[in-house]
Protein backbone atom coordinates (compact mmCIF):
# COMPACT_ATOMS: atom_id res chain seq x y z
CA UNK A 1 0.00 0.00 0.00
CA UNK A 2 1.43 3.80 -0.83
CA UNK A 3 2.61 5.28 2.10
CA UNK A 4 0.23 7.64 4.03
CA UNK A 5 1.66 9.22 7.28
CA UNK A 6 -1.14 9.43 9.54
CA UNK A 7 -2.33 12.83 8.71
CA UNK A 8 -2.15 14.61 11.66
CA UNK A 9 0.59 16.54 11.33
CA UNK A 10 3.54 16.36 9.19
CA UNK A 11 7.24 17.94 9.45
CA UNK A 12 10.15 17.09 7.67
CA UNK A 13 13.23 16.32 9.59
CA UNK A 14 16.56 15.38 8.95
CA UNK A 15 18.47 15.37 12.06
CA UNK A 16 19.78 11.83 11.67
CA UNK A 17 20.93 9.30 8.96
CA UNK A 18 19.36 6.02 9.26
CA UNK A 19 20.46 2.62 10.73
CA UNK A 20 21.62 -0.49 8.49
CA UNK A 21 22.28 -3.57 9.53
CA UNK A 22 24.07 -6.12 7.71
CA UNK A 23 21.41 -7.70 6.21
CA UNK A 24 23.23 -11.05 4.36
CA UNK A 25 24.51 -13.65 7.45
CA UNK A 26 21.15 -15.03 7.50
CA UNK A 27 19.17 -17.70 5.00
CA UNK A 28 15.86 -19.08 4.18
CA UNK A 29 16.69 -22.20 6.11
CA UNK A 30 17.07 -19.86 9.11
CA UNK A 31 13.37 -19.80 9.53
CA UNK A 32 11.13 -21.85 11.52
CA UNK A 33 9.93 -24.97 9.42
CA UNK A 34 6.40 -23.36 7.66
CA UNK A 35 7.37 -19.86 7.85
CA UNK A 36 5.77 -18.28 4.56
CA UNK A 37 7.21 -16.11 2.42
CA UNK A 38 4.78 -14.43 -0.85
CA UNK A 39 4.30 -11.48 -2.23
CA UNK A 40 1.14 -9.20 -2.63
CA UNK A 41 -1.36 -7.63 -4.63
CA UNK A 42 -4.92 -5.84 -4.61
CA UNK A 43 -7.63 -5.96 -6.84
CA UNK A 44 -8.47 -2.40 -8.15
CA UNK A 45 -4.35 -1.93 -8.00
CA UNK A 46 -3.95 -4.89 -10.17
CA UNK A 47 -7.34 -6.32 -12.21
CA UNK A 48 -8.22 -3.71 -14.49
CA UNK A 49 -11.54 -4.46 -16.65
CA UNK A 50 -13.00 -1.64 -14.54
CA UNK A 51 -15.81 -1.95 -16.59
CA UNK A 52 -15.60 -5.87 -17.84
CA UNK A 53 -18.49 -8.53 -17.30
CA UNK A 54 -20.59 -7.03 -14.83
CA UNK A 55 -18.40 -5.29 -12.61
CA UNK A 56 -19.41 -1.84 -10.94
CA UNK A 57 -17.60 0.95 -9.76
CA UNK A 58 -15.83 0.95 -6.31
CA UNK A 59 -14.82 3.97 -4.24
CA UNK A 60 -11.55 4.16 -5.81
CA UNK A 61 -12.72 3.94 -9.32
CA UNK A 62 -14.91 7.06 -8.02
CA UNK A 63 -12.03 8.75 -6.07
CA UNK A 64 -9.09 7.98 -8.43
CA UNK A 65 -10.50 7.33 -12.21
CA UNK A 66 -8.47 6.94 -14.72
CA UNK A 67 -7.55 5.59 -17.88
CA UNK A 68 -4.45 3.95 -15.94
CA UNK A 69 -6.97 3.09 -13.35
CA UNK A 70 -9.34 1.31 -15.59
CA UNK A 71 -6.44 -1.10 -17.02
CA UNK A 72 -4.22 -0.94 -14.45
CA UNK A 73 -1.85 -3.86 -14.57
CA UNK A 74 -5.00 -5.70 -16.48
CA UNK A 75 -4.30 -8.80 -14.07
CA UNK A 76 -7.64 -9.64 -14.85
CA UNK A 77 -6.79 -11.08 -18.51
CA UNK A 78 -2.75 -11.70 -17.38
CA UNK A 79 -3.46 -13.52 -14.43
CA UNK A 80 -1.90 -17.10 -15.86
CA UNK A 81 1.41 -15.17 -17.07
CA UNK A 82 1.66 -13.18 -13.17
CA UNK A 83 0.83 -16.82 -11.92
CA UNK A 84 3.94 -18.20 -14.16
CA UNK A 85 5.76 -15.76 -12.73
CA UNK A 86 4.98 -15.79 -9.05
CA UNK A 87 5.73 -19.66 -9.46
CA UNK A 88 9.31 -19.21 -11.26
CA UNK A 89 9.98 -17.01 -9.15
CA UNK A 90 9.03 -19.69 -5.74
CA UNK A 91 6.42 -17.64 -3.75
CA UNK A 92 5.06 -19.63 -1.06
CA UNK A 93 1.81 -17.30 -1.23
CA UNK A 94 0.68 -14.66 -2.83
CA UNK A 95 -1.94 -12.14 -1.05
CA UNK A 96 -4.91 -10.60 -2.85
CA UNK A 97 -7.68 -8.92 -2.82
CA UNK A 98 -11.48 -9.49 -3.81
CA UNK A 99 -13.32 -6.73 -5.61
CA UNK A 100 -16.76 -6.93 -3.86
CA UNK A 101 -18.62 -4.81 -6.69
CA UNK A 102 -16.84 -7.64 -9.20
CA UNK A 103 -18.11 -10.20 -7.49
CA UNK A 104 -21.79 -8.28 -5.97
CA UNK A 105 -22.08 -5.43 -8.32
CA UNK A 106 -24.76 -4.62 -6.31
CA UNK A 107 -23.20 -4.35 -3.24
CA UNK A 108 -25.80 -7.32 -1.45
CA UNK A 109 -28.22 -9.66 -3.34
CA UNK A 110 -27.24 -11.49 -6.68
CA UNK A 111 -23.67 -12.66 -7.23
CA UNK A 112 -22.55 -11.85 -10.22
CA UNK A 113 -21.43 -15.22 -12.47
CA UNK A 114 -18.13 -13.95 -14.57
CA UNK A 115 -16.82 -12.35 -11.56
CA UNK A 116 -16.97 -15.20 -9.38
CA UNK A 117 -15.46 -17.53 -12.13
CA UNK A 118 -12.93 -15.14 -12.87
CA UNK A 119 -11.54 -15.54 -8.89
CA UNK A 120 -12.49 -19.46 -8.90
CA UNK A 121 -9.74 -19.64 -12.12
CA UNK A 122 -7.17 -17.68 -10.23
CA UNK A 123 -7.49 -19.76 -7.22
CA UNK A 124 -7.31 -22.66 -8.76
CA UNK A 125 -4.44 -21.84 -11.03
CA UNK A 126 -2.56 -20.36 -7.95
CA UNK A 127 -3.39 -23.61 -6.25
CA UNK A 128 -1.80 -25.71 -9.41
CA UNK A 129 1.40 -23.59 -9.16
CA UNK A 130 1.37 -25.01 -5.70
CA UNK A 131 0.82 -20.70 -4.09
CA UNK A 132 -1.13 -20.46 -1.09
CA UNK A 133 -3.78 -17.75 -1.55
CA UNK A 134 -4.32 -15.19 1.39
CA UNK A 135 -6.93 -13.49 0.60
CA UNK A 136 -8.26 -9.94 2.00
CA UNK A 137 -12.02 -9.33 1.90
CA UNK A 138 -11.75 -5.56 1.75
CA UNK A 139 -8.33 -3.83 0.20
CA UNK A 140 -10.53 -0.16 0.74
CA UNK A 141 -12.54 -0.07 -2.12
CA UNK A 142 -16.12 -0.40 -1.45
CA UNK A 143 -18.87 -0.95 -3.60
CA UNK A 144 -19.87 2.85 -4.83
CA UNK A 145 -23.63 2.25 -4.63
CA UNK A 146 -23.39 1.25 -0.87
CA UNK A 147 -21.13 4.20 -0.52
CA UNK A 148 -24.21 6.31 -2.31
CA UNK A 149 -26.57 4.79 -0.27
CA UNK A 150 -25.67 4.90 3.28
CA UNK A 151 -22.09 6.13 3.41
CA UNK A 152 -19.92 3.16 3.10
CA UNK A 153 -18.41 2.57 6.47
CA UNK A 154 -20.47 5.66 8.32
CA UNK A 155 -23.08 3.69 8.66
CA UNK A 156 -24.32 -0.02 10.46
CA UNK A 157 -25.96 -1.33 7.72
CA UNK A 158 -22.63 -2.09 6.23
CA UNK A 159 -21.81 -4.36 8.73
CA UNK A 160 -24.53 -6.96 7.46
CA UNK A 161 -23.89 -5.98 3.99
CA UNK A 162 -20.13 -7.24 4.75
CA UNK A 163 -21.03 -10.26 5.97
CA UNK A 164 -23.26 -11.53 3.31
CA UNK A 165 -20.68 -10.21 1.08
CA UNK A 166 -18.10 -12.53 2.94
CA UNK A 167 -20.57 -15.26 3.60
CA UNK A 168 -20.44 -15.48 -0.18
CA UNK A 169 -16.50 -15.63 -0.41
CA UNK A 170 -16.44 -18.49 2.26
CA UNK A 171 -18.73 -20.48 0.80
CA UNK A 172 -17.50 -20.07 -2.84
CA UNK A 173 -13.78 -20.24 -1.85
CA UNK A 174 -13.16 -21.72 1.22
CA UNK A 175 -12.09 -25.06 0.38
CA UNK A 176 -9.62 -23.26 -1.26
CA UNK A 177 -8.24 -20.76 0.81
CA UNK A 178 -7.29 -21.00 3.89
CA UNK A 179 -6.19 -17.83 5.26
CA UNK A 180 -8.83 -14.57 5.30
CA UNK A 181 -7.94 -10.87 5.94
CA UNK A 182 -11.10 -9.15 6.70
CA UNK A 183 -10.46 -5.54 6.20
CA UNK A 184 -6.89 -3.54 4.74
CA UNK A 185 -5.73 -1.45 7.41
CA UNK A 186 -8.73 0.19 9.22
CA UNK A 187 -7.27 2.87 11.04
CA UNK A 188 -5.11 4.51 8.27
CA UNK A 189 -8.51 4.29 6.01
CA UNK A 190 -10.80 5.38 8.77
CA UNK A 191 -8.17 8.57 9.10
CA UNK A 192 -7.56 9.54 5.68
CA UNK A 193 -10.99 8.84 3.78
CA UNK A 194 -12.93 10.91 6.26
CA UNK A 195 -13.63 14.99 5.94
CA UNK A 196 -15.11 14.81 9.99
CA UNK A 197 -11.88 14.03 11.34
CA UNK A 198 -13.06 14.79 14.59
CA UNK A 199 -16.02 12.17 14.47
CA UNK A 200 -16.19 10.07 11.12
CA UNK A 201 -12.91 8.19 11.57
CA UNK A 202 -14.00 6.84 15.21
CA UNK A 203 -17.70 5.60 13.46
CA UNK A 204 -15.82 4.37 10.66
CA UNK A 205 -13.31 2.33 12.62
CA UNK A 206 -16.13 1.41 15.39
CA UNK A 207 -17.84 -0.27 12.20
CA UNK A 208 -14.96 -1.61 10.21
CA UNK A 209 -14.27 -3.85 14.06
CA UNK A 210 -17.70 -4.59 13.94
CA UNK A 211 -18.42 -6.07 10.16
CA UNK A 212 -14.88 -8.07 11.28
CA UNK A 213 -16.44 -9.61 14.13
CA UNK A 214 -19.44 -10.36 12.56
CA UNK A 215 -17.47 -12.01 9.43
CA UNK A 216 -15.15 -13.51 11.93
CA UNK A 217 -17.75 -15.32 13.59
CA UNK A 218 -19.73 -16.61 10.82
CA UNK A 219 -16.38 -17.94 9.42
CA UNK A 220 -15.72 -19.56 12.54
CA UNK A 221 -19.44 -20.97 13.23
CA UNK A 222 -20.30 -21.82 9.68
CA UNK A 223 -17.17 -22.71 7.83
CA UNK A 224 -14.27 -23.43 10.08
CA UNK A 225 -14.38 -26.74 11.12
CA UNK A 226 -14.85 -28.44 6.96
CA UNK A 227 -12.61 -25.65 5.90
CA UNK A 228 -9.88 -25.54 8.62
CA UNK A 229 -8.85 -21.91 7.80
CA UNK A 230 -7.92 -18.71 10.47
CA UNK A 231 -9.52 -15.28 9.93
CA UNK A 232 -7.61 -12.23 11.11
CA UNK A 233 -7.46 -8.59 10.52
CA UNK A 234 -4.32 -5.69 9.35
CA UNK A 235 -3.67 -2.58 11.02
CA UNK A 236 -1.38 -0.32 9.58
CA UNK A 237 1.81 -0.25 11.96
CA UNK A 238 4.92 2.91 11.67
CA UNK A 239 6.75 2.37 14.82
CA UNK A 240 6.95 5.45 16.60
CA UNK A 241 10.00 7.12 18.98
CA UNK A 242 10.09 10.58 20.95
CA UNK A 243 11.81 13.00 18.94
CA UNK A 244 13.24 14.25 22.17
CA UNK A 245 14.17 12.68 25.19
CA UNK A 246 11.61 15.27 27.13
CA UNK A 247 8.69 13.94 29.28
CA UNK A 248 6.44 15.15 27.13
CA UNK A 249 7.75 13.36 24.07
CA UNK A 250 7.19 10.48 25.59
CA UNK A 251 4.23 10.33 26.94
CA UNK A 252 3.04 11.41 23.79
CA UNK A 253 4.60 9.04 21.98
CA UNK A 254 2.93 6.79 24.51
CA UNK A 255 0.04 8.39 23.40
CA UNK A 256 0.41 7.56 20.09
CA UNK A 257 0.85 3.99 20.03
CA UNK A 258 -2.80 3.92 21.97
CA UNK A 259 -4.27 5.35 18.87
CA UNK A 260 -1.93 3.90 16.54
CA UNK A 261 -2.18 -0.08 17.45
CA UNK A 262 -4.45 0.51 20.38
CA UNK A 263 -7.05 1.77 18.54
CA UNK A 264 -7.60 -1.82 16.47
CA UNK A 265 -5.68 -3.83 19.21
CA UNK A 266 -7.18 -2.89 22.25
CA UNK A 267 -10.58 -4.13 21.15
CA UNK A 268 -9.83 -7.24 19.39
CA UNK A 269 -7.13 -8.44 22.36
CA UNK A 270 -8.06 -6.57 25.67
CA UNK A 271 -11.70 -6.00 24.92
CA UNK A 272 -12.55 -2.51 24.53
CA UNK A 273 -10.54 1.00 23.24
CA UNK A 274 -7.35 2.01 24.96
CA UNK A 275 -8.61 4.36 28.02
CA UNK A 276 -6.46 7.16 26.76
CA UNK A 277 -8.86 7.35 23.83
CA UNK A 278 -12.11 7.36 25.72
CA UNK A 279 -10.65 10.00 28.22
CA UNK A 280 -9.81 12.55 25.23
CA UNK A 281 -12.06 11.34 22.52
CA UNK A 282 -15.39 11.37 24.89
CA UNK A 283 -18.69 11.25 23.66
CA UNK A 284 -17.14 11.17 19.60
CA UNK A 285 -15.46 7.81 20.83
CA UNK A 286 -18.37 4.95 19.69
CA UNK A 287 -18.91 2.56 22.93
CA UNK A 288 -19.54 -1.43 22.47
CA UNK A 289 -22.46 -3.04 23.70
CA UNK A 290 -21.37 -5.77 26.25
CA UNK A 291 -23.06 -8.27 23.39
CA UNK A 292 -20.14 -6.50 20.76
CA UNK A 293 -17.72 -6.61 23.15
CA UNK A 294 -18.15 -10.53 23.52
CA UNK A 295 -17.95 -10.41 19.86
CA UNK A 296 -15.20 -8.17 18.94
CA UNK A 297 -12.99 -9.53 21.65
CA UNK A 298 -10.69 -12.85 20.41
CA UNK A 299 -12.37 -12.40 17.29
CA UNK A 300 -8.87 -12.37 15.39
CA UNK A 301 -7.30 -15.76 14.68
CA UNK A 302 -3.75 -13.21 13.69
CA UNK A 303 -2.67 -9.66 13.13
CA UNK A 304 -1.65 -8.39 9.60
CA UNK A 305 1.25 -5.91 10.13
CA UNK A 306 1.11 -3.49 7.26
CA UNK A 307 4.93 -1.65 8.14
CA UNK A 308 7.10 0.72 6.16
CA UNK A 309 8.57 3.09 8.02
CA UNK A 310 9.46 4.68 11.79
CA UNK A 311 8.68 8.06 12.52
CA UNK A 312 9.03 10.91 15.22
CA UNK A 313 6.05 11.48 17.37
CA UNK A 314 6.69 15.25 19.51
CA UNK A 315 4.70 16.50 21.46
CA UNK A 316 1.89 19.25 20.58
CA UNK A 317 -1.40 20.70 22.38
CA UNK A 318 -2.64 22.26 19.48
CA UNK A 319 -2.83 19.13 16.91
CA UNK A 320 -5.34 16.52 16.79
CA UNK A 321 -6.43 14.38 19.54
CA UNK A 322 -3.29 12.24 19.66
CA UNK A 323 -1.79 15.40 21.11
CA UNK A 324 1.58 14.73 18.95
CA UNK A 325 3.32 15.44 15.22
CA UNK A 326 4.60 13.24 13.12
CA UNK A 327 8.59 14.08 12.59
CA UNK A 328 9.64 12.00 9.44
CA UNK A 329 12.93 10.02 10.81
CA UNK A 330 16.30 10.74 8.73
CA UNK A 331 16.01 11.19 4.91
CA UNK A 332 12.69 9.86 4.74
CA UNK A 333 9.64 11.57 2.90
CA UNK A 334 6.54 10.03 2.35
CA UNK A 335 7.50 8.33 -0.76
CA UNK A 336 11.25 7.65 -0.07
CA UNK A 337 12.45 5.67 2.85
CA UNK A 338 15.46 5.02 4.95
CA UNK A 339 16.47 1.29 5.92
CA UNK A 340 15.35 1.15 9.86
CA UNK A 341 14.39 -2.63 9.89
CA UNK A 342 14.42 -2.23 13.98
CA UNK A 343 11.70 -0.39 13.66
CA UNK A 344 9.78 -3.66 12.38
CA UNK A 345 11.29 -5.23 15.44
CA UNK A 346 9.76 -3.02 17.56
CA UNK A 347 6.59 -2.98 15.96
CA UNK A 348 6.31 -7.04 16.61
CA UNK A 349 7.94 -6.91 20.17
CA UNK A 350 5.30 -4.38 20.97
CA UNK A 351 2.83 -6.86 19.72
CA UNK A 352 4.42 -9.49 21.59
CA UNK A 353 5.20 -7.82 25.02
CA UNK A 354 1.19 -5.53 25.14
CA UNK A 355 -1.38 -8.38 23.11
CA UNK A 356 -0.30 -11.90 24.31
CA UNK A 357 2.14 -12.34 21.77
CA UNK A 358 -1.05 -13.45 18.94
CA UNK A 359 0.05 -14.98 15.81
CA UNK A 360 1.78 -12.53 13.32
CA UNK A 361 1.73 -12.21 9.02
CA UNK A 362 3.91 -8.92 7.91
CA UNK A 363 1.05 -8.88 4.86
CA UNK A 364 2.97 -5.52 3.79
CA UNK A 365 6.43 -4.15 3.55
CA UNK A 366 7.95 -3.08 0.63
CA UNK A 367 10.38 -0.24 -0.02
CA UNK A 368 9.23 2.60 -3.31
CA UNK A 369 11.38 3.90 -6.46
CA UNK A 370 10.64 6.21 -9.02
CA UNK A 371 8.90 4.12 -11.52
CA UNK A 372 10.26 3.71 -14.83
CA UNK A 373 13.85 5.14 -13.40
CA UNK A 374 15.92 1.72 -13.30
CA UNK A 375 15.78 -2.17 -13.28
CA UNK A 376 18.58 -1.98 -10.76
CA UNK A 377 16.40 -1.07 -7.67
CA UNK A 378 19.60 -2.58 -5.50
CA UNK A 379 17.85 0.04 -2.96
CA UNK A 380 14.71 -2.14 -2.85
CA UNK A 381 17.02 -5.13 -2.07
CA UNK A 382 18.86 -3.10 0.47
CA UNK A 383 15.48 -2.79 2.18
CA UNK A 384 14.24 -5.75 1.77
CA UNK A 385 17.09 -7.75 3.14
CA UNK A 386 17.42 -5.66 6.26
CA UNK A 387 13.90 -6.02 7.09
CA UNK A 388 13.42 -10.00 6.85
CA UNK A 389 16.63 -10.17 8.47
CA UNK A 390 14.26 -8.03 11.69
CA UNK A 391 11.76 -10.39 10.95
CA UNK A 392 14.00 -13.49 11.93
CA UNK A 393 15.66 -11.20 14.61
CA UNK A 394 12.38 -11.14 16.38
CA UNK A 395 10.84 -14.84 15.29
CA UNK A 396 14.09 -16.09 17.46
CA UNK A 397 13.41 -13.33 20.32
CA UNK A 398 9.69 -15.27 20.67
CA UNK A 399 7.85 -13.42 18.40
CA UNK A 400 4.82 -15.54 16.72
CA UNK A 401 5.34 -14.04 13.25
CA UNK A 402 4.43 -16.52 10.80
CA UNK A 403 5.15 -15.40 7.20
CA UNK A 404 6.29 -12.45 5.30
CA UNK A 405 4.59 -11.29 2.26
CA UNK A 406 6.58 -8.40 0.12
CA UNK A 407 5.07 -5.31 -1.21
CA UNK A 408 4.03 -5.65 -4.05
CA UNK A 409 5.06 -8.42 -6.74
CA UNK A 410 4.75 -5.79 -9.94
CA UNK A 411 4.30 -2.47 -9.97
CA UNK A 412 1.13 -1.40 -9.27
CA UNK A 413 -1.26 1.36 -9.74
CA UNK A 414 -0.20 3.40 -6.73
CA UNK A 415 -3.26 5.51 -5.74
CA UNK A 416 -1.27 8.64 -3.91
CA UNK A 417 1.83 8.97 -5.77
CA UNK A 418 1.86 6.65 -9.37
CA UNK A 419 5.39 7.98 -10.12
CA UNK A 420 6.42 5.81 -7.50
CA UNK A 421 6.39 1.72 -7.26
CA UNK A 422 7.08 -0.59 -5.13
CA UNK A 423 7.44 -3.97 -7.81
CA UNK A 424 9.74 -6.41 -8.10
CA UNK A 425 8.60 -6.46 -11.38
CA UNK A 426 8.36 -3.38 -13.53
CA UNK A 427 5.00 -2.93 -15.38
CA UNK A 428 5.26 -0.63 -18.55
CA UNK A 429 2.12 1.31 -18.43
CA UNK A 430 2.61 3.05 -21.32
CA UNK A 431 2.58 -0.23 -22.97
CA UNK A 432 -1.47 -1.71 -23.73
CA UNK A 433 -0.03 -4.83 -22.80
CA UNK A 434 1.39 -3.74 -19.57
CA UNK A 435 4.79 -6.02 -20.29
CA UNK A 436 6.22 -7.10 -17.05
CA UNK A 437 10.06 -6.85 -16.77
CA UNK A 438 11.92 -8.42 -13.64
CA UNK A 439 14.06 -5.79 -11.66
CA UNK A 440 16.83 -6.94 -9.81
CA UNK A 441 15.01 -7.07 -6.63
CA UNK A 442 12.98 -9.81 -8.40
CA UNK A 443 16.24 -11.53 -8.66
CA UNK A 444 17.40 -11.18 -5.34
CA UNK A 445 14.05 -12.88 -3.37
CA UNK A 446 14.08 -15.35 -6.01
CA UNK A 447 17.60 -15.92 -5.10
CA UNK A 448 16.78 -15.88 -1.13
CA UNK A 449 13.77 -18.24 -1.35
CA UNK A 450 15.32 -20.75 -3.16
CA UNK A 451 18.53 -20.73 -1.21
CA UNK A 452 20.74 -19.27 -3.48
CA UNK A 453 21.15 -15.87 -1.97
CA UNK A 454 23.47 -12.61 -3.63
CA UNK A 455 24.67 -9.98 -2.58
CA UNK A 456 23.08 -7.26 -4.94
CA UNK A 457 26.54 -6.08 -6.76
CA UNK A 458 27.07 -10.25 -7.24
CA UNK A 459 23.36 -10.70 -8.98
CA UNK A 460 22.96 -13.04 -11.78
CA UNK A 461 20.18 -13.32 -13.77
CA UNK A 462 18.19 -16.69 -12.74
CA UNK A 463 17.43 -18.61 -15.70
CA UNK A 464 14.11 -19.87 -14.13
CA UNK A 465 12.64 -15.96 -14.44
CA UNK A 466 12.96 -16.70 -18.32
CA UNK A 467 14.32 -13.65 -19.03
CA UNK A 468 17.54 -11.97 -20.67
CA UNK A 469 19.32 -9.80 -18.26
CA UNK A 470 18.66 -6.71 -18.13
Amino acid sequence: MEQVLFLITIVSSFVFSGRCNNVYNYSRSDFPEGFVFGSAISAYQWEGAADEDGRTPSTWDTDFHSNSGDIACDGYHKYKEDVKLMYDMGLDALRFSISWPRLIPSGRGAVNPKGLQFYKNFIAELKRHGIEPHVTLNHDDLPQVLEDEYGGWLDRKIIDDFTAFADVCFREFGESVKFWTTINEPNLIALVCYENSSTEPYIALHNMLLAHASAARLYKTNYRVKQNGSIGITFYGSWVIPFTSSKEDKIATQRAKDFIYGWVLHPLFLGDYPDVMKRIVGKRLPTFSEEELRLVKDSSDFVGVIHYQTVYIAHADYTSDMGGVIILYGNCTEVELDVLPWGLEEVLEYIKQDYGNPPVYILENGRPSKHDSSLKDVGRVEYLGAYIAAVLNSVRNGSETRGYFQWSFMDLLEIIDSSYTYGLYHVNFSDPQRKRSPKTSAFWYSAFLNGTEQEPKNLSVSSSLGFASQ
